[in-house]
Parts: C-alpha cells; structure tokens; sequence
C-alpha cells in the first residue's frame, strides 16, 4: 500500500517510516513542509495520506490545507490526519465533504504499533479512524437544552462515540457487551433524534453523524 506521509519532526517522521515499512506500506514520499506534500501529491499516486496538521513554513494549518486541496482533486482520497491538540475546527474541515476514508488522531494518544497500523489501513480502505477525545470534543460543543445531539440517552452516547470511532454494529456490540440488535435499536434511535437518514454503509453513517454534529 502505498503512504504519502508529512511530519515535520525528524524522529516522529523516521519512527513512522520504519512503523509502516515494517507493515508492509511503501511510503513513496516523506516530506517535513507544505510546498514538498503539495507536490507530492499533485505527483504522485498513493493510496493514503498521513498528515500532520502544523507544517513549515508558518506551522499553522497548511498540512491539514493540502490534503483539502489534494481531496478536492481526487474526491475521497483517504487522508489520516495526525494533531497535538483536539482543534475543531480541522476536524469539521476534513468531514465537511463527507466523502470516505478519514481519520484525526491525536499523536499522545496513540498508544502501539498495531492501533496506528489499523487505522491507516481502516482510513485507506474509506474507513473512519477518530480518536474518541476528538469525538468527545464535538459532542461537549452542543450544550444548548435544544440540540439534538443532547436528547440521546447515556447510552446512545456511548453508542455514537464508538460509532463515530469507525466501529461496526459488532464491534460496537463486542465492546459494550450486548447484542448487535442492541446496537442496531440505538443506532436507529440516534439517527431519529439527529434528523438523519439511516444507512447501513457503516463509513457513511459515521461521516453523516460527525458532519452533523459539527454543522451544529
């Protein structure tokens, strides 16, 4: 598979070329600033991207800027976003189109070799890879009475946070200890008190319900 990744630090960089070479990705191109990524990708062909939001040269938002601008050519190209900090309005940024393959992780909290691997190949696959203190941000954004997001039970809470980390109906299940006909009543129940569609394209759903959230 092949990896476009920009990361600025030198040792977070080498450290994630030798993570995902040991995998079995081919990263095609590793490069610390905005003008290299930009042109990596008008160049080159990849399956995933892995960005780190703040890139030289002002270190503000131009990594999370040119995987948008590369996204706008290439409709859904997976892009896996790498942040220090939970910053909302990139998330709402990346789900905005809402097409496929995503992720927003934040770098201390990834805690092992195999949970980054997963989520790369989950965002390359058109998957989603949220981290849950992202998804917990977006929710805690709604603290009007009126919003819908807050006529969700505790339970259907839980449920969308897992949901939105890109989790199936049997995983969520597996997790929570229930049935996936559990599951599936809670979901159904969320996307009624949301005003959304429900779907059974599991990317879709975790794209519609993060959309909303941040349109909201």
């Amino acid at each position: 598979m092949r990896v476009v990744l920009a990361e600025d630090l030198f040792l977070l960089r080498d450290g994630l070329i030798r993570l995902l070479e040991a995998f079995d990705f081919e990263v095609v191109a590793a490069v610390d600033n905005a003008p290299e990524l930009t042109r990596a990708f008008e160049e080159l062909e990849m399956e995933v991207a892995i960005v780190d939001v703040r890139l030289p040269p002002s270190h503000t938002d131009e990594g999370l800027q040119c995987a948008l601008a590369a996204r706008r050519k290439r409709p859904g190209l997976p892009v896996l976003v790498l942040s220090q900090h939970v910053e909302q309005l990139y998330a709402h940024e990346l789900l905005a189109d809402g097409s496929g393959g995503v992720g927003y992780l934040l770098k201390d909290r990834v805690f092992d070799a195999g949970q980054f691997v997963e989520a790369v190949r989950r965002v390359a696959a058109g998957g989603t890879a949220m981290d849950p203190h992202v998804i917990s941000q977006l929710l805690n954004r709604h603290s009007a009475a009126d919003r819908p997001v807050n006529r969700l039970t505790p339970r259907e809470r839980e449920v969308l946070e897992l949901m939105a980390q890109g989790r199936s109906n049997a995983a969520i299940a597996a997790r929570m200890v229930v049935t996936e006909r559990a599951v599936a009543k809670h979901t159904a129940n969320i996307f009624t008190k949301l005003g959304l569609t429900p779907s059974d394209d599991d990317n879709r759903r975790v794209l519609a319900v993060l959309a909303h959230l941040d349109r909201n």
